[in-house]
């Protein structure tokens, strides 16, 4: 069937198929006077649908070969496609030419269709959203025709849910609601303003994003009101372009709509937002019904639709009814008159009548009687005439209220003063130190601490204040268990209080969940600042400083707990707070680098890396070079740069971040601690074992004192040192380590950390030969991995890579397709060019290989041959090398060849790697097994490990 033909079937079967037996014998007949060929196609599929419900499951029109995920039209990748329309589809897609990146909604016609009607429509879309700019308006990016002659609109791509779905999630407030519906009232009349009527108002046109700001989209129906044209509403055989449910009486009688027909279909949605339910309640509901209720049923009042689908519910949803009843049905009313002159004439004279509602004023669509004008009045003005009422009363309470004022005047001065006196006091008691000698900070803060007690005891509030500052500076010291005491100390005394500011509470909250969350603690951080999170939204406008610190600390609990969506919200407030009214660039720069971890922690790498060096540039653009937020942004670089197997970038960041940390905080702070152990990481990648054993005993000693021998940081340097031990060969050493990380981790519930612990453990035991034990560990990681990061993450591709070893030494048959599914996985998400794939290709190589494959000893002649510049890469390439000796060292004709290059590769190795490690020894194993002629397969000893 060619295109023109199915474009003109399509909407009529569509209408049909709603029909019942004889409304569609009637309408075939109509038709069949017509245009007989048309009724007896139609004939025929509805003749084929009633054999086959999925007769149209295959598009009878074949779909344009370009429009699929991965194509590219004009600048733009597709990835997937967000929805279909009558007019054409709706794509995701990306920035493909490099200029820049941004993703984008993508709007193509129809592929396959030719309609020149709708090639007018497409046009006249672009046309209407070139004039328009408006932030509650989905704006036209770039438009043109791509080289296969598809023309395209690209369209800001909105992140939101419709409106109705907003309001049915959340269960706002009326007041809300209205307030909401406001921002839609401005962006239609900004559309009106240019001479624009958008024709299909409706709620999956109305998104609301994770920001609670409304976007309007999808102008294609949209009418200039300057430019004569030839009506696209119906054609001969009555194709509908607006969506039924939605329009007003004028449009389905054919006549010409105006602005006021936006004016109905926002009333419309005005309805549904309110009660719930749309205006007419059908008990058949057709298309013919439909119209017919448009046109001719008074629609009932909201609050009476509320309450009767309410009835026995909530106090809520009887209080929501009894808001709407009166003035807000009385203008959903008005919005809906089917004649276009009684409705209001214009969608200003809407929103300025809910304004009013808003403000307690009379509305303009109730009768403007005497009674209603002053109840309005008194209601608007309640508070004042009740002072006039009782004048002798007032001036008590006003005497009252100035001696209360004056109290408080005294206690903030005493407030003021007990935090100079404070500040003095430290820096006195500093002054007592001999010349020449040190000044002790943590006996600074031990003394300022029996001050705040014997000085402050009938001062709670300032106690209080005075006890998160010297929290806040024990917690920059690294002394958590300390500032957590005060923390607590300091919480107790909020919590007893009757009268407490917020911005106290507010800046208590999130000083004892980031040392909450420092410890560990995540469900505690979580429990302690959810419940905060009421007085955080209320206090946005008025405390904006103490407000975005919140958010971002609430969000950093939700990362870790990994609630990833919830964290990147609380991001995007914070974020929105420090841009404006703050415009706190350091601020901005810390919510980008915690948007860029997160993903990091979704997986997606590049971007993270992408992402964090933007807010690093930011950062040294508006702060300069030496900023203290600098540490932790190479810091993230140099394990990102790791992850990505980039170890020359990752050793150049963690260097930076080690210089700076030292020059800015000194030798014993936590920010310095925690870049030496990631600098030691990048070293033991490089074969530098001694230094890096050095560096993580050091900072091990540092977080015993200070975090207990129990928190999850210290079972990280347990872990490092533990593979430090098993790369010099002291495998007893490493598995004793290993043990005490992963029996911490399991304590604490870290799962993503405990995956990797166990995945350590497994190695190393594999290496010295203990298969049995090391197999129900992997099984564990990988199903803890999948649980975490989904079923085709990389890491399940690096575990299910050592289950294969671990089962080919243990003679199973399940090696194989392990060692399969771990190729897939890795080249799936880390790349093809990456150390982690071509260390899985390595293994199952070598496994096939050994099972007679030649075509398997060729790559791993090829994989011998990896780029040496990049140390992961290198190392994998030594490894093929020496795997493929060790299969020719079974070929008897071979051996004197395989021994050779053994003993040459080892030669190299050792150079590379003077203090030996997993790699060197396991090559070193292999020749001595070339040279005394035994066979059989030997565990891998030099695998990639987890994290360090």
């Amino acid at each position: 069937m060619d295109a023109e033909r199915w474009q003109r079937l399509s909407p009529l079967l569509d209408a049909l198929l709603e029909l019942d037996e004889a409304a569609r014998a009637s309408s075939l007949a109509s038709l069949r006077e017509e245009d007989p060929q048309l009724a007896d196609d139609l004939e025929e599929l509805l003749a084929l649908e009633a054999v086959s419900e999925d007769f149209l499951a295959e598009p009878l029109i074949a779909p344009h070969p370009g429009v699929q995920a991965g194509a590219t039209i004009g600048p733009y990748e597709l990835e997937r496609m967000l929805g279909e329309g009558g007019m054409g589809q709706v794509w995701l897609a990306r920035r493909a030419d490099g200029l820049y990146q941004r993703r984008v909604a993508l709007k193509l016609l129809r592929p396959g269709l030719a309609d020149p009607n709708l090639r007018l429509r497409f046009t006249r879309e672009r046309q209407i959203l070139a004039r328009l700019e408006h932030p509650h308006i989905a704006r036209l990016l770039d438009a043109g025709i791509s080289s296969d002659n598809q023309p395209y609109l690209a369209l800001e791509f909105v992140e939101g849910e419709p409106i109705t779905d907003w309001c049915r999630a959340r269960e706002p407030g009326v007041e809300t609601r209205v307030r909401l519906f406001l921002q839609v009232c401005e962006a239609v009349s900004h559309a009106h303003t240019n001479l624009i009527v958008h024709r299909d108002l409706k709620p999956s046109n109305i998104l609301v994003t994770p920001l609670d700001d409304v976007r309007l989209l999808d102008f294609g129906i949209a009418k200039l009101l300057d430019t004569p044209e030839q009506s696209l509403d119906h054609t001969r055989t009555g194709l509908r372009t607006f969506t039924l449910h939605y329009a007003a009486p004028e449009q389905i009688r054919g006549e010409p709509v105006t602005t006021m027909t936006d004016v109905y279909s926002m009333g419309v949605v005005l309805f549904e937002i309110l009660a719930g339910r749309k205006p007419y309640q059908l008990k058949r509901p057709s298309d013919a019904q439909w119209e017919d209720a448009i046109l001719n049923v008074d629609p009932q009042r909201p609050s009476q639709v509320l309450q009767r689908d309410t009835d026995g519910g909530g106090a809520a949803a009887r209080r929501r009814a009894r808001d709407i009843a009166g003035d807000l049905d009385n203008i959903v009313l008005k919005a809906l008159s089917k004649k276009p002159e009684h409705r209001y004439p214009s969608v200003e004279a809407l929103a300025l009548d809910l304004q009013r509602w808003l403000d307690g004023k009379p509305v303009h669509a109730r009768p403007q009687s005497m009674s209603y004008r002053i109840r309005k009045y008194v209601r608007r003005h309640r508070w004042a005439l009740s002072t006039a009422a009782a004048v002798s009363l007032v001036l008590v309470s006003a005497l009252g209220i100035v001696a209360w004022q004056a109290r408080q005047a005294v206690q903030e001065s005493a407030r003021a003063q007990a935090m100079q006196n404070f500040v003095v006091g430290l820096f006195e008691t500093a002054g007592d130190v001999p010349a020449g000698a040190s000044v002790d900070v943590r006996q600074l803060l031990d003394g300022g601490e029996r001050r705040i007690d014997q000085e402050l005891a009938h001062q709670p509030v300032a106690r209080a204040e005075l006890l998160g500052v010297v929290a806040r500076l024990r917690a920059g010291l690294g002394d958590y268990d300390a500032a957590l005491a005060l923390l607590q100390r300091q919480a107790a005394l909020v919590d007893a209080l009757d009268s407490v500011p917020p911005s106290l509470r507010l800046q208590s909250t999130t000083d004892l969940g980031r040392v909450l969350r420092l410890k560990g603690d995540i469900d505690g951080c979580l429990a302690r600042m959810r419940p905060v999170l009421a007085l955080a939204r209320r206090s946005e406008n008025r405390l904006p400083l103490p407000v975005s610190a919140f958010y971002s600390q609430l969000g950093r609990c939700q990362a870790s707990a990994r609630r990833l969506d919830e964290a990147r919200v609380l991001y995007l407030r914070s974020l929105a707070l420090r841009r404006d009214p703050l415009k706190d660039d350091p601020g901005i720069v810390e919510n980008l680098a915690d948007l860029a971890a997160l993903h990091a922690t979704a997986g997606n790498t590049a971007r993270a890396l992408s992402e964090t060096r933007a807010a690093l540039a930011l950062l040294r653009s508006s702060s300069g070079e030496r900023h203290p937020q600098a540490i932790d942004l190479l810091r993230s670089l140099c394990s990102l740069e790791r992850e990505s197997s980039d170890t020359a970038a990752a050793e150049r960041d963690c260097s930076q971040a080690l210089a700076l940390a030292m020059s800015l905080r000194g030798m014993h702070h936590h920010a310095t601690i925690d870049a030496r152990r990631q600098l030691a990481a990048v070293h033991v990648d490089q074969g530098r074992l001694a230094e890096a054993e050095a560096e993580f005993r050091d900072t091990l000693s540092w977080m015993v004192v200070r975090l207990g021998e129990r928190h999850v940081d210290v079972a990280r340097s347990h872990n490092s040192i533990g593979i430090v031990a098993w790369e010099r060969g002291d495998a007893e050493a490493a598995l004793r380590d290993l043990e005490t990380a992963v029996d911490i981790w399991r304590e604490h519930r870290s799962e993503t950390l405990l995956a990797g612990g166990l995945f350590n453990r497994a190695m190393v035991l594999h290496s010295v030969g203990r298969d049995d034990e090391a197999l129900p560990l992997l099984q564990e990681s990988l199903a803890l991995r999948r649980k975490a990061f989904g079923e085709r993450h990389g890491l399940a591709g690096d575990t299910l890579r050592l289950i294969g070893e671990v089962e080919a030494d243990l003679g199973r048959d399940t090696a194989s397709s392990a060692l399969r599914e771990a190729q897939a996985l890795t080249r799936g998400h880390y790349g093809a060019q990456h150390s982690h794939t071509r260390r899985a290709e390595i293994s199952l190589a070598r496994y096939q290989a050994l099972h007679g494959d030649p075509a398997a000893l060729t790559r791993l002649d090829a994989l011998a041959e990896l780029p040496q510049q990049e140390t992961e890469l290198r190392k994998a390439g030594w490894l093929a090398r020496a795997y493929a000796a060790d299969v020719r060292c079974r070929t008897p004709s071979e051996r004197s060849l395989a021994l050779a290059s053994l003993q040459a590769l080892a030669a190299q190795v050792e150079q590379a790697q003077p203090e030996g490690g997993a790699l060197p020894r396991e090559i070193m194993a292999l020749r001595e097994d070339c040279v005394a002629g035994r066979s059989g397969e030997r565990g891998s000893d030099s695998g990639p490990t987890d994290s360090l």
